[in-house]
């Protein structure tokens, strides 16, 4: 299995829990901005830190199972990761709270 397709999988779950979350109608009016900020801040945060920490010699990735797209040093699949936390933990808040326009 490589990289890309295991981040389909994990970015799979987490457009359901979104999906689920906007059927649910549990999507609040500023949520998809807020989610926006904070996958952008968390982009930025792993160009920078695992562009350091391949360079240090922590870690580094199988060259056969990446798609060959970089970002200075990082592959692109890393930033699966940031984007997929963030969207499947934010559904996972909001199918966990009120519906729009009920009282919490």
């Amino acid at each position: 299995m490589t990289f890309l397709e295991l981040n389909a999988v994990f970015l799979g779950v987490a457009a359901l829990a979104w999906a689920a979350a906007w059927a649910a109608g549990r999507i609040p009016r500023g949520a998809p901005a807020a989610v926006g900020i904070s996958i952008a801040a968390l982009f930025v945060l792993t160009a920078v830190f695992d562009n350091v920490m391949i360079a240090s010699g922590l870690f580094d990735y199988g060259g056969d199972t990446l798609a060959g797209v970089r970002i200075g040093l990082a592959p692109i699949e890393d930033f699966a990761y940031p984007l997929g936390s963030a969207v499947l933990l934010s559904g996972l808040w909001m199918l966990s709270g009120p519906r729009r326009g009920e009282a919490g």
